[in-house]
This record gives structure tokens, C-alpha cells and sequence, in this order.
């Protein structure tokens, strides 16, 4: 339970202009700016400058705050697509996938909440936190025409895939480097050259960011072998 503030009058004075949008578009800017880890209601509570009681009215508590962040990241994921791209199935998958590239690169801290388990649905394979995006996502492919196990067999080759790559490109997005307090650049330039002489030697390359092409090259091949997969089944 959370504690009640000493000053119950004096929370709600400043606790004045709060809305449920405001504390949840705070909770990302948090998140963006600490990382997921560093949320909490109390330390919420202390950036907007209230009690933390004060959140309580508008949130049910740290799971429903997460939900919230979730929502206002995918809020128009799905209705905003362009019809006429996403008129067949390619272009709406397409789309999408641009769409939640887009989300993890914007905010790769907040990302891997995307791609977690939602607590009404957590036997969701692969886990999206929004069931409503898988619904809609669903729902999209059997407008067309899709069978049920075809949406199905579908929103798991192409969720594994899109998390899969996705939550590597966020994650190296969120790198900071951080030197060693105990050795110089030289130093672990020599060890790397010892250790793995391969990755030293081909380091220039291997550092090369080919991210976007590498995603569109995957995404591409994806979709051949869903339409392989569907071509078979006709």
C-alpha cells in the first residue's frame, strides 16, 4: 500500500492540473531519460513535484502506469497507416513494421516494454504488451482475407522477427560507451588484438551501422516466405 501523505491538503493543492495523460507522458520522458528500471511511483511522484498519493487517482498503481506508457507509444500504430499502402497484406505489414521501427529507435529505453507480456494475456506468444495492437493486427489480416491460422501462423513469424531485430537495434541505440577506469584506449585496443585478433583486425567494418538495410533486407525475406507459405496453402 502506498504511504499517505503527512499534508493531505497540501497534495492536493499541488497535485492541482494533473491528468492521467500528463503523468503518463512524464513516466516516458522518465523512462527515456533513467531507463525502465528507474520508474517508480515515488520517483515519479518527486519529478512532477506532488506526493505520490497524489498519482493514485489517476493510476492504479506502477502496472497500470506501465500500461499507460505502452498505450502512448502504440496509441496510432494501426489507425494511422496509409490505406493506400496498406491496401494488400504486404504494404500493411510493411507499414507496420516501419511504424514499430520507428517507436524502437525514438525511444529504445521504453521499447522492450513493448515487446513484454501483458498481464490479461500473458500466454500471448510471441508477448506484445498492447493487445490491442495484436488485435487490430489480427484483425487487419483477416480483412484480407486471411484464414484464422493463417492470421495466426502470421502474428507469430512476424512478431518474432520485428521484436527480435527490433530489441537489438534499441538496445544498441541505448549504448553508452563507458571507458574502463583502469585502462587507456591503448591498452584495450592491445588486449582486443590479443584476445580476438579477428574482431580487431575486421573491427572497421564490423563497427559499420548497416541497421536500416539489414531490417529491410529481413523484412523483405519475410515476406517472400510468407507469401511462399500462403501460395501453398491455396
Amino acid at each position: 500500500m502506498p504511504e499517505l501523505p503527512q499534508d493531505s491538503s497540501r497534495a492536493g493543492s499541488r497535485g492541482r492540473g494533473l491528468t492521467r495523460e500528463s503523468i503518463v507522458a512524464a513516466a516516458l520522458a522518465q523512462i527515456d531519460e533513467s531507463g525502465l528500471h528507474a520508474l517508480s511511483m515515488r520517483s515519479l511522484a518527486h519529478t512532477l513535484e506532488v506526493e505520490a498519493m497524489s498519482l493514485y487517482r489517476y493510476v492504479d498503481g506502477r502496472e497500470d502506469l506501465l500500461e499507460g506508457v505502452v498505450g502512448l507509444l502504440t496509441g496510432d500504430l494501426m489507425s494511422t497507416l496509409d490505406d493506400d499502402v496498406a491496401e494488400h497484406w504486404q504494404g500493411f505489414l510493411q507499414a507496420l513494421a516501419h511504424r514499430m521501427r520507428r517507436i524502437a529507435i525514438e525511444h529504445p529505453r521504453a521499447f522492450p516494454l513493448v515487446a513484454s507480456r501483458n498481464p490479461t494475456a500473458p500466454w500471448l506468444r510471441p508477448p506484445l504488451r498492447s493487445v490491442e495492437v495484436v488485435d487490430a493486427f489480427l484483425a487487419g489480416l483477416l480483412e484480407r482475407g486471411f484464414s484464422d491460422a493463417q492470421a495466426v501462423a502470421t502474428y507469430r513469424s512476424f512478431s518474432s522477427f520485428l521484436l527480435g531485430h527490433l530489441l537489438l537495434e534499441a538496445a544498441a541505440h541505448d549504448e553508452v560507451a563507458a571507458p574502463l577506469p583502469d585502462a587507456t584506449p591503448d591498452r584495450r585496443a592491445e588486449d582486443l588484438a590479443s584476445r580476438a585478433p579477428e574482431v580487431f583486425r575486421l573491427r572497421e567494418r564490423l563497427s559499420e551501422d548497416r541497421s536500416q538495410d539489414e531490417f529491410e533486407a529481413a523484412l523483405e525475406t519475410l515476406l517472400d516466405r510468407l507469401e511462399s507459405s500462403l501460395a501453398r496453402e491455396r
